[in-house]
C-alpha cells in the first residue's frame, strides 16, 4: 500500500493528491523500469489546485525494504526521496530521507519545514492506518543540496 499511487494519495490526504496515468495506478509497480521516469505526476493542493509536478523516477526499488527517488520538480531541480522499511521485532520502522535543491531562491527554512511538516502528516497518516507509534528518533530527514552558482 505504501507504494502505490492509492497509498500515496492515502498518506497525503487530505492536502496533497498526486495524479498517474491509468496504467501506472493499475499495474503499480509493475511499471516502474528502473532509472527511467515512471510519469510526470500533478501535486494538486486539496486534491484539486496544482501546485507542482514530479517526473518521478526511481533509481532504486528494493520492495518490501524501500526504494530511492531522484525527480526533478516545478519547485525543485532536483528532489531526492529515500524511504526505507526495516523490521524491528515485530514491528516496522519507516524512515524517510529527503534532499532538494531549488529552482527558486526560496529560504530553505521555510521548505524545510514545510517538508517536515508533510512528512510528519504523512507519517501520522500511515500509523492511522496500520497502527504503531511515533519513533523515539526522527523518521524524517530533511537535507538540501548545495545550490549551484549561477552562470
Amino acid at each position: 500500500m505504501v507504494a502505490t499511487f492509492e497509498g500515496i494519495n492515502d498518506e497525503f490526504r487530505p492536502l496533497f493528491r498526486m495524479t498517474a496515468p491509468a496504467r501506472v495506478r493499475r499495474e503499480g509497480l509493475a511499471a516502474v523500469e528502473v532509472g527511467k521516469r515512471v510519469c510526470r505526476s500533478w501535486v494538486l493542493l486539496f486534491g484539486v489546485l496544482p501546485v507542482d509536478y514530479d517526473d518521478i523516477t526511481l533509481v532504486r526499488l528494493e520492495p518490501p525494504n524501500g526504494f530511492l527517488e531522484r525527480s526533478a520538480m516545478l519547485s525543485q531541480r532536483t528532489w531526492e526521496h529515500e524511504r526505507t522499511l526495516e523490521a524491528v521485532g515485530a514491528h516496522c520502522r519507516l524512515t524517510d530521507r529527503v534532499r532538494y535543491e531549488p529552482r527558486l531562491p526560496l529560504p530553505d527554512a521555510v521548505l524545510r519545514n514545510l517538508y517536515r511538516l508533510v512528512f510528519r502528516h504523512r507519517h501520522r497518516r500511515l500509523r492511522r492506518r496500520f497502527g504503531g507509534h511515533a519513533w523515539s528518533g526522527e523518521s524524517v530527514s530533511i537535507r538540501t543540496y548545495r545550490v549551484r552558482a549561477a552562470g
